[in-house]
């Protein structure tokens, strides 16, 4: 579980770092916008060293179904845009993905 949650603040903090890059290069904001994406990317990076995985392959993998459904939550609380019915069917097959490569004994 606490693995699950180390997942989820990376994906805040990659999302959030790439959305500071967005917003600079694509929205014209101030060059703050790339210090507050780097810092936060940087953290994103640390926080991934930190699960509980012997190999990092596995450990991205579960990553990017967890990413894909945050990037979702993104979308709904941050640029308030509502995700469509096949949003939500291809986050729900990555989850699925997610729960099998996390939980399932080896």
């Amino acid at each position: 579980m606490k693995d699950l949650l180390i997942y989820i603040a990376a994906a805040f903090f990659e999302i959030f770092g790439c959305f500071a890059f967005w917003n600079y290069f694509k929205l014209n904001k101030t060059s703050f916008w790339l210090l507050f994406g780097s810092f936060s990317l940087v953290i994103f990076a640390f926080l991934l060293t930190k699960v509980q995985s012997e190999f990092a392959g596995r450990a991205y993998a579960i990553y990017g179904g967890i990413y894909i459904v945050s990037s979702l939550f993104w979308l709904y609380f941050a640029e308030h845009q509502t995700a469509d019915k096949w949003d939500i069917v291809g986050a729900g097959v990555c989850i699925i993905g997610v729960f099998i490569i996390l939980f399932v004994p080896r």
